[in-house]
């Protein structure tokens, strides 16, 4: 099925999220910003994975938040196609108030990154799965069958019945995640976003999490955006692939395409710095010099200053973000693998 044949269920058009900075002299008259995301365009199909990958403080855990307007876009529109009625033309998120964004927030759900922050220690497991529940009237509290529905949902998650009235710290990391993912598939959601929902966790903990999402997945039809810095992780588990450098998306890919040819050298970086027990390829390769500031990020493209390909051009004009292969979109003047092989 190609791209064109899928039905999309988030669109992100021309995004921006700055930050304002707060000046540091009142002889400052300039107001800067930190340029969190910067024209950020991108489709999430019904029923995928969408993995997106950078360096920390790239802006990945940012996006995810804007998508979910838990920050309000600076610019640009966030459309989603999810809610019946509104299917072909989608709703702009931005244009929406806190009343009738709420009402969303039942479809739009979100796996955070800690799972010992993220749960509230005063209450139960059945009482934390629960408060989603009551505030989008799914039961009312004196219906019998909430407490069905929980049980139902924990183990669904792998969490044994009995864990319905012990409170978080009575358990490891891995069991906290999977209560973090019970309270947000407990609202039957379209559209999930994991941020980093594995990178707190023991590697071997990790996998049975990554297998309990997939599984979900299929169970519940959910669609994901998963955010992670570790490529190991998003190459099994998504279906196409965003890199982010510096508040922007370089690359975009279906996953086997991405990890087998590269075309941006910041992906091609990347996927060379994984470890692995390839006697043949030598030393990992290693970035070199400092991620530049996102406040005064610099002229053309951002990565010319790291990157060894780059030329002149690099540094004066903005690469296009353009679709070089079908499917396969990068922004870059002087793009790798380009070369077509005959097989």
């Amino acid at each position: 099925m190609t791209n064109k044949d899928k039905k999309v269920l988030i669109r992100v058009e021309n995004l921006k999220q700055y930050f304002p900075v707060k000046k540091s002299s009142l002889f400052q008259t300039e107001q800067l910003f930190v340029r969190a995301n910067e024209d950020i365009s991108l489709d999430i199909y019904e029923g995928e994975t969408f993995g997106l990958v950078g360096e920390s403080g790239c802006g990945k855990s940012t996006l995810g938040r804007s998508i979910l307007m838990l920050n309000k876009p600076t610019d640009g529109r966030i459309l989603y196609y999810g809610y019946e009625g509104y299917e072909d033309r989608g709703i702009n998120l931005g244009e929406l108030s806190e009343e009738e964004m709420r009402r969303l927030r039942k479809d739009l759900q979100l796996i955070f990154q800690d799972p010992y922050s993220s749960l509230n220690p005063r209450l139960t497991v059945g009482q934390i799965i629960s408060e989603g529940i009551y505030a989008h009237k799914m039961f009312s509290k004196k219906d019998d069958k909430v407490q069905d529905y929980i049980v139902e949902t924990m183990d669904k998650c792998g969490l044994a019945p009995y864990f319905i009235h012990r409170y978080p710290h009575q358990f490891s990391g891995g069991q906290r995640q999977r209560i973090g993912i019970a309270r947000s598939i407990a609202l039957k959601p379209k559209f999930i976003i994991c941020d980093e929902a594995v990178s707190a966790l023991d590697v071997s903990i990790q996998s049975q999490i990554i297998n309990l999402l997939l599984d979900l997945k299929e169970k519940e039809d959910l669609t994901y955006l998963f955010i992670s810095h570790d490529l190991s992780v998003i190459k099994y588990i998504s279906d196409r692939v965003g890199v982010m450098y510096l508040g922007n998306i370089v690359e975009l890919a279906e996953t086997k395409s991405l990890y087998s040819r590269p075309m941006h050298p910041y992906t091609e970086a990347l996927l060379s710095a994984i470890p692995t027990t390839d006697e043949d390829r030598g030393k990992l390769e290693v970035l070199e010099g400092d991620i530049p500031s996102p406040i005064k990020p610099p002229s053309g493209c951002k990565f010319h200053t790291r990157c060894k390909h780059a030329t002149d051009v690099c540094k004066k004009v903005l690469p296009a973000f353009e679709e070089a292969r079908p499917g396969h979109f990068v922004a870059c003047h002087h793009k790798l693998n380009m070369e077509i092989r005959l097989s």
